[in-house]
């Protein structure tokens, strides 16, 4: 129960973090804020200071993409996999409640103006990216997400720097997929601004759930495939 608790917070804190973060500084009028930059090192610093602070508990999946992954590549078992992502959703749904709650009625950081950090395609993305593009742009920064997650926490001496590394790889897939998607890489990011959010990020958010996932799915086959050839290499050299 400690480990589904642990999920749930971390995954409440990255939204209530990052999506506040894309609140308050994707709006032009609000000062000047920080723009993409300051987002993407908001929703890399929330999962470092998660990592550090819940990941002796549950490991800090605090993502349905990373957890299906760790699944596949048999680090945990199918029920518990079901309950992470069970918690991680529900978290997620709770951060943005408190967002809601915080910034909802406001006049200024509304819901309608500031997106409330939904991700979206077309005319919900500042590059106007199409529908397969922004699938093929999540795709890919989800595959190479959960592929640094499955390497770096793959043996124990890692795991000092675990934290501090996945933390800034999600800064630098942030830089690159803000302008195109808002970046999700993490259906429980993604599911409850949308839901608060209704209309178009509503209709555009399965995109944002089915992409990560596929690709955390690839991560997992790839890293099996690398491991597999690493530990067979590492055996013709001793032989």
């Amino acid at each position: 129960m400690k480990k589904y608790c642990a999920e749930f917070v971390g995954t409440m804190m990255l939204v209530f973090l990052g999506c506040g973060a894309a609140i308050l500084h994707g709006l032009p009028n609000i000062h000047e804020g920080s723009g993409y930059l300051g987002i993407a090192v908001a929703f890399g610093l929330a999962l470092i200071g998660m990592a550090y602070s819940i990941g002796n508990i549950s490991g800090c999946h605090i993502n349905p993409a990373v957890s299906l992954a760790m699944c596949l590549r048999s680090r945990m078992e199918v029920k518990e996999c079901i309950y992470y992502i069970v918690a991680q959703f529900l978290g997620g749904f709770v951060g943005a409640l408190l967002l809601y709650a915080i910034l909802g009625d406001h006049e200024v950081l509304g819901v309608a103006n500031g997106g409330f950090g939904c991700n979206g395609y077309g005319e919900l993305s500042n590059a106007n990216i199409s529908m397969y593009g922004a699938f093929f742009t999540e795709l890919i920064l989800t595959f190479a997400f959960v592929l640094v997650i499955l390497g770096v926490t793959s043996k124990p001496e890692y795991a000092p720097v675990a934290g501090l590394i996945i933390g800034l790889t999600l800064i630098v897939i942030h830089i690159v997929g803000i302008p195109l998607t808002g970046t999700s890489v993490n259906p429980a990011r993604s599911l409850a601004p949308a839901i608060l959010k209704g209309g178009m990020a509503m209709q555009q958010v399965p995109l944002f759930i089915i992409a990560p996932l596929l690709g955390g799915m690839l991560a997992a086959l790839a890293s099996g495939f690398l491991t597999e050839e690493a530990a067979a290499s590492d055996s013709d050299d001793e032989e």
